[in-house]
This record gives C-alpha cells, structure tokens and sequence, in this order.
C-alpha cells in the first residue's frame, strides 16, 4: 500500500516538464487552436491525463492556459491597468475576500556592499522543487537575496551547475554554501499562495546598482493579474527614454517570480524574452491567471 501511494505521488518536476512540453506545443501552434488529443500526443500522454495534470498544476485545462498566455490575454492585462495595479495597492488589496498578491518586506543591501561584489557576505543556497521546475534560492542572513530556475533541456547536475554559475556572478566575491534546509522556507513561501499573508511577508535583499534596484521596487508594484510595459515603468520612474536600461536591468533581476519581471510585456502586449525562459514565463502568467480566476470565482459564490 505505502509503495503503491509513493510511485503514484505527483512529482512537480516531472508535472512541469510534461506542462512545459504541452505550453511550448500551444504557443508554437495557438493560431491552429490545437485539440487536447493533439496536445496529449504530442507530450506522449493521454487527453484523461494531461487535463488531470493541468488541473493538479493549476487547476485549469490546456486550453484555459491556451488563452491565459496569448497576445489578447497580455493586451487584456494592460487594460486592465489603470484599474487593477494603481486601486489594488492604493488599499493594499485586490479586493474584499480575493486572493491577495505575494506580500514581501525588502531591503537593499549598501552601495558599500553591493560595490564590493559581496564580499564578506555568506549566502546559503539550495535546490528545491517549484511548480515551474526546479528551483535555487540563494538567502543572506536577512532575507532572499536570489530565486532563480535550472535551465530546461539540460542534465540534472549541468542544469544545476549552470543555474548555480548564474547567480554566484552576480555576487563574485561573496562566499556561497550549500544548505537547503535554510533555503527551503523561503521556497515554500514564494509558491504557496496560501503562505501569502500581509502579516507575514516574505523578506527579500535587494542587491544591485542603484537604478536596478529602482527598477525591481517598481515590479514589486505590479500585482497578480496585471502587467505593466517597459516604457511604463520607466516613466514611472521619471526617465520615459530609458525603456531599454529598464529592460536590462529587469533582465538582471535576480528574484524571478517574487519580483514579478514575468509581468513586463512589450509595448504592444506582446510576451518578450525572459532570463528563465519565454516558456517558464508563459506557464507563470497562466498559474497565476488560474489562480486570480479562481479566487473570482470563489468570492462570486
């Protein structure tokens, strides 16, 4: 019986892997509107199945994601706006009953310290399981300074060491340590949305140059269901001519999903590239528009 239960377990990284197949299938062919059968044979799973999968991953169909990432739903996001990103954080929520956004408390470290490259700094790091593949927290002794993902395609321990590479960069002369029983928590907190709560934020270090880190409090701006332009953030900032520094130093945000860089589209709505990954950020605007949608429909009951 226990060995029955233990094999028949959802594993999220090989949920996602399947979810990942089935999305990179569905925007190469969305024009086509493809079939669930045709999305099943094409990840070599059955339609019972894979709809069982999405709905486990994020309780919508293929099909609902389908919708959730294309240019109409991107366009949708931005008129939407106006409404959504500027009243939900003038009260702090998206709404009485709704599911709140990921609340967070952050910090940033000193220009000292982040000009040093780190040094003297000791961060724990560790590997762990997330709904969008494997993924590496790295925290300082205050709070999540990196959250990043393996790179997809890759053997498990070359993912790892490219995933490790990438973070340990952006800090070369801070010293680094395995430990994933610190890095768990922060984990968990990031992707379980019932771990969201405004008296518990979760607490992040920023650590850039200035203007970046300018940047990365913006995106902290943007809540679930929303999505915000280069150009707009950068005339939020007070430079409207800078859309492209904006645009590299969201490509440089090294908290992927609790800094929402995902939620920076094109200026026509259009879903543009993603250091984790044009398919990852896809699969995360559909979870969290699967999760808005049924906090909806939840609060319409």
């Amino acid at each position: 019986m226990t060995a029955s239960l233990r094999t028949t377990a959802p594993d999220p990284l090989a949920d996602y892997d399947q979810v990942r197949r089935a999305i990179e299938f569905l925007g190469t062919n969305r024009r086509a509107q493809p079939s669930l059968e045709e999305v099943a044979a094409h990840v070599g799973a059955s339609p019972a199945r894979l709809a069982t999968l999405f709905r486990r991953w994020a309780g919508v169909t293929p099909k609902d994601l389908l919708q959730a990432f294309t240019l109409d739903h991107a366009r949708r996001l931005l008129r939407a706006r106006a409404s959504v990103l500027d009243a939900a954080f003038e009260v702090g929520l998206s709404g009485p009953g709704r599911l709140h956004d990921l609340f967070v408390a952050h910090e940033a470290m000193s220009p000292g310290e982040y000009k040093s490259g780190g040094a003297g700094l000791e961060l724990a790091y560790g590997f762990h399981p997330s709904p969008f593949g494997e993924a590496l927290a790295v925290v300082a002794p205050r709070g999540l300074a990196g959250l990043g993902f393996a790179p997809e395609g890759e053997e498990r321990t070359q993912a790892r060491a490219l995933a490790l590479a990438d973070m340990a960069r952006r800090w070369p002369a801070a010293r680094l340590r395995e430990d994933p029983a610190v890095a768990a928590p922060y984990v968990r907190r990031a992707f379980d949305p019932a771990q969201w709560r405004a008296d518990q934020p979760l607490r992040i270090v920023l650590i850039g140059a200035d203007f970046e880190m300018r940047v990365w409090e913006r995106l902290l701006r943007i809540p679930l269901g929303a999505a915000a332009t280069y150009g707009e953030v950068a005339r939020d900032l007070g430079r409207p001519t800078a859309a492209r520094a904006v645009g590299a130093a969201v490509g440089r945000n090294p908290i992927s999903f609790v800094v929402p860089c995902h939620r920076v589209v094109g200026a026509s709505g259009a879903l543009t590239g993603y250091h984790w990954g044009l398919t990852r950020k896809r699969a995360i605007l559909g979870w969290e528009a699967a999760r808005l949608a049924g906090a909806d429909a939840a609060e319409a009951e």
